[in-house]
């Protein structure tokens, strides 16, 4: 009787596991075009999933993915933050030599 109680425990155990597994998506805020990976599908409107709405089951296969997302690399970076703008009225470099 224990035996089938392990059993069908067991079982349980290994359907449910999958659900509880954590799910990462590619998205693309549609008026930045920017791409970022997330642990939730979104709901907005102004972020879409790419790659087909593919998921991944780690952080690192997302990463490894969105460097072939064409839509993610037209924006000339591959998720992360924004690099800052170059400053502006900074001393000029002297011109090279003649």
């Amino acid at each position: 009787m224990k035996m089938k109680l392990l059993v069908a425990a067991a079982a349980f155990a290994a359907l449910a596991t999958p659900s509880l597994a954590a799910e990462f998506y590619i998205v693309q805020d549609t008026a930045t075009k920017h791409c970022t990976i997330v642990e939730q599908k979104p709901t907005s409107k102004t972020t879409v999933v790419v790659d087909n709405g593919r998921t991944f089951t780690t952080r690192q296969e997302a990463e490894g993915a969105m460097k072939t997302v064409k839509v993610c690399e037209s924006g000339g970076t591959v998720g992360g933050p924004v690099p800052p703008a170059p400053p502006r009225g900074g001393p000029v470099p002297p011109p090279p030599p003649r």
